[in-house]
């Protein structure tokens, strides 16, 4: 196990999960891991993950194999639902959020967390100025 700590930045090894440590949280069985998560994310993994997700986990085991040697992998998913678990700490993922990739990389302080909650869907709304950037029946703006 140390080498997963080549490629871990060395502010991440301090930080703890629940009182664990990543070291401690990628040497624990899964379900041990499960214990520690908040409450939806544990009714999740213990109702069974779908062959999406498993496939997805198979990905993440191959990019940890393939960082450990030094090459970079991004994983590209559009599962959103997908928690994020200790495993995937350090890699890289793009989550498409509908209509773009949004590409980051997994901290500590995202296990429990969904992959969807870090690719957002929405964007904020801006308004053009009446006779700019509008509509054909707001074009004509009355003189004050």
């Amino acid at each position: 196990m140390e080498k997963i700590f080549e490629y871990m930045p060395p502010e991440w090894l301090k930080i703890k999960y629940r009182g664990k440590t990543i070291q401690e949280l990628l040497e624990m069985p899964m379900d041990e891991i499960v214990k520690l998560l908040p409450a939806r994310a544990r009714r999740s993994l213990k109702r069974g993950l779908s062959e999406e997700k498993k496939k997805l986990l198979e990905k993440v085991l191959e990019a940890r194999k393939a960082l450990e040697e030094g090459k970079k992998i991004v994983i590209k998913t559009h599962i959103r639902d997908m928690i994020i678990l200790p495993m995937m700490v350090g890699l890289t993922f793009s989550v498409y959020n509908g209509k773009e990739y949004v590409t980051f990389t997994v901290s500590p302080e995202m296990i429990g967390h969904y992959l969807g909650e870090y690719s957002i869907t929405t964007k904020k709304v801006e308004h053009g100025e009446p006779g700019l950037k509008a509509t054909r029946s707001s074009l004509f703006v009355a003189m004050k």
